[in-house]
């Protein structure tokens, strides 16, 4: 495990995942990731690695063999090393393994970065192909925020402020997760999105053509916020457990796969590379503020 800490923030991150499970603001006093409660959903902020979402029947095609792949990857339930800790930053490490060539053939390091500077977190994806070949993947966030900051206060006084006046399209999801073919309007009060309990009855909102790349979680009574900026990150999910008292926030390099008839990774929509001997790295933030 390791800890990340300032006179602004406080933040756990455990070796499983280098999953991210506190965020503490100190001036306040505000845990502010989801603590897991294994009765509505057992995680706090889950890494996405090396697919984001379902893959159609559970399997993923790399060339001329299918190889079984659950959803989101399997990054979120391996062990990864701590190869860096101090109070400002830590680099957890997961790279291949015997176990992980079954499920995905190419020889890798995957690291995740957390970075602490004042009242901001920065987490770098960074994919490092130690292979003889093209590798392709996804790889995405699903930090849950609880919602709301207090108890004084309900889900509904809570808000989604986006960077720009949006015009939002969802793209559905079937009932085992991967896209439909069919889109849906969301409905704005000018560039917020209003929380209700039964937002997600539906499943999560993908959205891939956003041209905001800063999302702030407020609230109607206070000035307290938690915002994420993904401007390297095109797809962006939402997500709460309908009737939870939390909100997922989810920068994505990738997305589940659409109904119908398999592709090889390497068409895959959204799907990312790395040549052989490179390395892919992306960053995005959350900030604590008031």
């Amino acid at each position: 495990m390791a800890i990340l800490e300032n006179e602004f923030l406080k933040i756990n991150i455990r070796n499983k995942g280098a999953e991210l499970t506190s965020l503490i603001d100190k001036t306040s006093g505000t845990e502010h990731l989801w603590q897991g409660d294994p009765s509505i959903w057992n995680w706090h902020a889950p890494n996405l690695f090396p697919v984001v979402g379902g893959c159609l029947n559970n399997q993923l095609q790399i060339g001329d063999k299918t190889y079984p792949m659950e959803r989101h990857g399997f990054a979120r339930q391996s062990e990864f090393h701590v190869n860096k800790s101090t109070n400002e930053q830590a680099i957890f490490s997961l790279p291949s393994s015997p176990k992980t060539k079954q499920v995905y053939p190419y020889d890798f390091d995957f690291q995740i970065e957390y970075t602490l500077k004042e009242k901001e977190l920065s987490i770098t994806y960074r994919v490092i192909n130690t292979s003889r070949e093209r590798m392709y993947f996804s790889v995405g966030a699903h930090p849950a925020f609880n919602v709301p900051f207090t108890s004084s206060e309900q889900y509904t006084d809570y808000f989604l402020e986006f960077e720009h006046e949006e015009k939002l399209e969802r793209h559905l999801l079937s009932g085992s997760g991967l896209f439909n073919g069919k889109t849906e309007p969301i409905a704005l009060e000018g560039n917020k999105l209003l929380l209700t309990k039964d937002l997600f009855k539906q499943d999560a909102l993908v959205f891939k053509n956003l041209s905001s790349s800063v999302i702030t979680l407020r609230s109607r009574n206070h000035n307290q916020f938690v915002r994420v900026a993904y401007s390297q990150f095109p797809y962006m999910g939402i997500w709460a457990k309908p009737g939870a008292d939390f909100l997922c926030i989810e920068p994505w390099l990738g997305c589940a796969d659409s109904e119908g008839e398999p592709v090889d990774i390497s068409r895959k929509e959204a799907i990312q590379q790395v040549e052989a001997g490179n390395v892919f790295e992306k960053v995005f933030t959350i900030t604590i503020g008031q």
